[in-house]
C-alpha cells in the first residue's frame, strides 16, 4: 500500500442538474447577499444566457443590481478597474459570473480589489497574496471546458507591460458553482468540441502526472468516462440536455482533479502556443494532447493503460492485452479527434490551424519550459524533447 502523502481539497458547493439555476435566490440569501452583480460578456447576454437567471431571481424578489457585460475574450487589469469601480458605485454586495474562462477569470480579480480596495490588481497577483475571505461570490458556467468554477486560480494580462498576471488562492474560490445544461444547449458545435478536448485534457494529464492521487483519480476517472461517452452524442445532436449536463458535469470534475493533482507538458506547450500564436486553448490542449502521451508512455504505462477502461469501456478494454492498452488509449484519444475534425474542423495538428508558422515552433518549445506546468510531468522535458513533440505535432 502506498504511504505517499497528498492532500485535497474542493471546498465549492456544486449545484447541478436542469433546474439548478432556479437556487440562486436561495444561496444569494443563505450568506446574506442583497445587491448582486452579474459580470459576463456580450455573447452571452446576446444568446439570451441570462433570462433564465434574471427570471429566476424575479420570481423570487431577488434583485439584481447592475449587469456589466462587456468583458473582452482576453480579459485584462483595466477591465477588471472599471468593472470594480462599476461595482462600487451600485453598492453591490455580491458577484454572479456567467460565462467561460474569461468573464470568470475577470470576476474573481474584480472580487479581490472590491474586498481589499485599492485599483491596482497586480498588487495581488502571485500565490498566497490573500490572506481572508473575499465578497460572496457564485460562478455559473457556459462553457464545458475550463473548470473555472472549481478553481483556485485566475489569469488576467496586463497590456501595459505584455505580460500575463496570475492569482492563486483558495479564497478565490467560489461559494458555490451552478451547472445547469440551459447555459450550454446554444454552444456551437467548435466550442463545444474544444472545450470537451479541454476538459478531457484536464481529466487525462490529472490522472497522469505525478501529483495525482486517489481522490483526484475519481474525479479525473469519472469525467473522462462522461465525455467519452457524451462528446460526439451533443456534436451529433446539440440540443440533448442530458448529454450536455454530462458534459458540464464533467468539465467540474475535470477542474477538481486538476487542482489536486495539476497538469504537466500538455499545458506547459498549450499556455505557450496561445501566448504566441492567440489559439483558443481548448484547441491547444487538444492539439498536443495525444502527442504529449507518446513522450510520456514509458513514465505513464500503467495508469494509461487503466484509462482505456473509461475511453472505450469494458468490452474493449478486456479484450486488449494488457501491455497494448497504453497504446490504445492514445489510439481512442485520436479517434475522437478525428470524429472531431469531421464534424466540425477541430484542427488536430499545429499546420491545420492555419495560424502557426514552423520557423515559430523553436521559440515555443524555448518557451515552454518556464511554464509552472512543467514541473508536474512524468518525465522531465528539455528543449530537444519539446522540439521534437512540436515537430509530430507539426503534422
Amino acid at each position: 500500500m502506498s504511504k505517499r502523502y497528498y492532500e485535497f481539497f474542493c471546498p465549492v458547493k456544486v449545484i447541478a442538474g436542469n433546474a439548478a439555476l432556479e437556487h440562486i435566490p436561495y444561496e444569494l440569501r443563505s450568506v446574506g447577499a442583497k445587491r448582486p452583480m452579474i459580470i459576463t460578456d456580450k455573447g452571452v447576454r446576446g444568446a439570451r444566457l441570462l433570462d433564465p437567471v434574471l427570471s429566476a431571481c424575479e420570481d423570487s424578489n431577488q434583485e439584481i443590481t447592475v449587469i456589466f457585460d462587456d468583458v473582452p475574450p482576453d480579459s485584462s487589469t483595466d477591465v477588471v478597474r472599471e468593472i470594480a469601480k462599476v461595482y462600487r458605485e451600485n453598492n453591490c454586495d455580491s458577484i454572479i459570473a456567467i460565462g467561460g474562462g474569461s468573464p470568470i477569470d475577470t470576476a474573481k480579480a474584480v472580487n479581490i480589489l472590491v474586498s481589499e480596495g485599492g485599483d491596482e490588481i497586480s498588487a495581488y497577483a502571485g500565490a498566497g497574496v490573500l490572506k481572508r475571505p473575499l465578497k460572496p461570490f457564485f460562478v455559473i458556467p457556459t462553457t464545458a471546458g475550463t473548470g473555472s468554477e472549481v478553481t483556485s486560480v485566475a489569469v488576467i494580462a496586463d497590456t501595459r507591460r505584455s505580460v500575463k498576471l496570475p492569482f492563486t488562492s483558495s479564497f478565490l474560490l467560489p461559494d458555490a458553482a451552478i451547472i445547469d445544461p440551459r447555459m450550454t444547449l446554444t454552444l456551437p458545435p467548435h466550442i463545444t468540441a474544444a472545450t470537451g478536448m479541454d476538459a478531457m485534457t484536464h481529466a487525462v494529464e490529472a490522472f497522469t502526472c505525478i501529483g495525482k492521487n486517489p481522490l483526484s483519480d475519481a474525479y479525473a476517472s469519472g469525467a473522462i468516462k462522461k465525455i467519452s461517452h457524451n462528446l460526439l452524442k451533443v456534436m451529433d445532436n446539440p440540443q440533448d440536455s442530458d448529454a450536455r449536463l454530462e458534459l458540464a458535469e464533467a468539465s467540474t470534475m475535470a477542474g477538481i482533479a486538476f487542482s489536486n493533482s495539476m497538469v504537466g507538458l500538455v499545458h506547459a506547450l498549450g499556455h505557450t502556443l496561445g501566448a504566441i500564436c492567440h489559439i483558443p486553448h481548448g484547441v491547444c490542449m487538444s492539439l498536443f494532447l495525444p502527442y504529449v502521451l507518446e513522450y510520456n508512455i514509458e513514465q505513464i504505462r500503467e495508469p494509461l493503460g487503466e484509462l482505456l477502461l473509461h475511453l472505450e469501456g469494458p468490452e474493449i478494454y478486456a479484450r486488449t492485452p494488457e501491455a497494448d492498452r497504453p497504446q490504445a488509449s492514445i489510439s481512442a484519444i485520436r479517434k475522437m479527434r478525428d470524429a472531431l475534425h469531421e464534424r466540425c474542423q477541430l484542427p488536430r495538428t499545429l499546420q491545420e490551424t492555419g495560424k502557426v508558422e514552423k520557423s515559430q515552433l523553436d521559440r515555443i518549445a524555448g518557451a515552454c519550459l518556464d511554464d509552472g506546468s512543467i514541473m508536474y510531468n512524468p518525465r522531465e522535458v528539455r528543449l530537444k524533447d519539446a522540439q521534437a513533440v512540436l515537430e509530430k505535432a507539426w503534422g
